[in-house]
């Protein structure tokens, strides 16, 4: 088994944070994304997308999604439990997954990618090139404020994202607004709930994965 990471890319940290908390460890190969190691024969041989995380099994199969590899992980090492154990709770987890994911991460993205100067020409993720469009890094810092407002509404009715456990939701969403505060999009001051949660699950052992 191999795990393709790089440890300054928000995807394979969740996979790293879901291990964590799972106790599993797992042989790891650092792609430099910085100098466009993805976008070589030899990567894209892995993974066509060109994308990190992607983690080969022994039989050869590969896996090119970070929620993928968990959910393979989660099937092999379901304790504890953070895909959800009853059927409510994996729907429940799963929605609030999907939903972190689509208003929450995807945004940040579109702020950072339309938006920092080392990815001029490399505002997607992928094996090909796309130019920058400033209106929608504007458009992604607006939609971050939103989600931060969502979460936090969320968070001043539930300890954790999906509920009362910690799931792969806070996974997606703690590394959300880490990310999010490397495009300088930090949690305002009035978010006491989100402020709160980021707090207790950034002193997690996992979260320095």
């Amino acid at each position: 088994m191999k795990f393709y990471d790089c440890t300054t890319a928000p995807s394979p940290r969740r996979v790293r944070i879901f291990l964590a908390e799972k106790g599993i460890s797992v042989p790891t190969v650092q792609v430099d994304l910085r100098n466009n190691e993805q976008l070589t024969p030899a990567f894209r041989a892995i993974n066509p997308d060109a994308t990190v995380p992607s983690l080969e099994l022994d039989g050869g199969t590969r896996i090119n999604d970070a929620i993928g590899i968990c959910v393979y992980f989660e099937a092999i090492h379901p304790q504890p439990p953070l895909l959800g154990e009853s059927a409510e709770e994996k729907a429940l987890v799963t929605s609030w997954q999907r939903e972190v994911e689509r208003n929450g991460f995807y945004a940040v993205m579109e702020a950072f990618r339309n938006w920092a100067r080392g990815l001029k020409g490399r505002a997607l993720p992928g094996p090909y090139d796309y130019e920058q469009i400033p209106a929608l890094a504007e458009r992604g810092r607006l939609r971050v404020g939103h989600f931060f407002e969502q979460m936090d509404a969320r968070l001043a009715q539930s300890e954790f994202v999906a509920g009362a456990r910690y799931t792969i939701a806070d996974i997606t969403a703690l590394v959300t607004v880490d990310f999010a505060a490397s495009a300088k999009l930090t949690i305002p001051e009035s978010h006491a709930h989100l402020r709160r949660w980021h707090a207790q699950v950034s002193a997690r052992p996992s979260a320095k994965a």
